[in-house]
């Protein structure tokens, strides 16, 4: 079975929603894979641990993946009910998901749940590229009508988790690709400048320690974007923000790069308090003070990861140093 890695949306949270522009970028830190136990009706443990019975990493992981197969029985039972609409947008090999379900299959994956990194979409990526009839490859020129119907049926498929999805995370795994969004309409792979080993700019990740809901975070901006002054504010500074850190990170132009974060990095701390840990808000400030380093949201907010990026790696990580840093690109 395929591996299937995990994302990072560098630009456009909550502004695609809205037509702003969007950067995704795989993750290979993290990955995720479909797998059977040996024996379905038991994981073997360890070896060395059958002698005094099973050791507790050895039970840990047999109980997640006993989780992990209820999880796919229930997506499996909503599959179906997709198919059943009428002119399903996609069609699947529900006797052989389900007799592999029945096996004990589940999605063996080390991408944290909740940390905004796209975990759920690298299942549905998984099982789209096993259980799909007729899957468009990822391997074929995709031309933007087949890119946009990928990122339709990933969005049909991924609303089992979050309630609503714009596909774009299954779409950025399955195809294991940096994904420019132009607008909901114009997404395109796209290259990204190549990385510096050992440079001294870099963009991380902050462990909030904390687990985010995606579906909570998206109510509480749906019913901001009822306000006619946070309306006017996405559009003529979030979102312009947004779009010309894309430009300007896409061509490598990291000098303007770190002005229009700052800028962006304020936008956010004032308009989108609710996403932030209130643990953060100092933190994120002292970072906008002090131009050692700046944070954004990574994905919905709420929790899990924050997004980072200085221009001084170094300086960032002294700054930083009562908290997780994980690099993620360096220039």
């Amino acid at each position: 079975m395929k591996l299937f890695y995990s994302k990072i949306l560098l630009f456009g949270e909550y502004g695609i929603i809205k037509n702003s522009k969007g950067l995704a970028i795989p993750y290979n830190f993290y990955k995720g894979t479909l797998k059977k136990c040996e024996s379905h009706k038991q994981c073997k443990p360890h070896p060395q641990c059958e002698s005094h019975g099973q050791c507790e990493s050895h039970l840990q992981k047999e109980e997640e993946a006993r989780k992990s197969n209820e999880a796919l029985r229930e997506f499996a039972t909503y599959l179906q009910n997709l198919m059943e609409e009428e002119n399903p947008i996609v069609r699947f090999n529900l006797e052989k998901l389900n007799a592999d379900i029945a096996e004990g299959m589940y999605f063996d994956s080390s991408i944290p749940q909740g940390y905004g990194v796209g975990s759920s979409g690298a299942l549905v990526a998984a099982i789209y590229s096993e259980y799909a009839i007729e899957p468009i490859s990822a391997m074929e020129n995709l031309t933007r009508e087949k890119l946009l119907q990928l990122k339709a049926i990933f969005g049909k498929m991924e609303s089992f988790f979050h309630g609503t999805s714009s596909g774009l995370d299954p779409l950025n795994s399955y195809l294991s690709l940096p994904i420019l969004i132009n607008s909901q309409d114009h997404i395109e792979p796209t290259g990204i400048p190549s990385q510096t080993p050992n440079g001294k700019g870099a963009v991380f990740l902050l462990d909030s320690g904390v687990i985010g809901e995606t579906a909570p975070m998206v109510r509480i901006f749906m019913e901001n974007m009822k306000n006619e002054a946070f309306q006017k504010m996405l559009k003529d500074e979030f979102i312009k923000y947004t779009d010309a850190c894309i430009d300007d990170f896409l061509k490598g132009r990291f000098k303007s790069l770190f002005g229009n974060i700052k800028s962006l990095s304020g936008i956010v701390l004032n308009h989108f308090k609710p996403m932030i840990p209130k643990e953060f808000h100092t933190l994120w400030k002292q970072g906008i003070d002090s131009g050692d380093y700046f944070l954004k949201l990574c994905g919905s907010g709420g929790g899990g990861y924050i997004l980072g990026f200085t221009e001084d790696l170094e300086k960032a990580k002294r700054a930083l140093s009562n908290h997780k840093l994980e690099v993620v690109y360096q220039f």
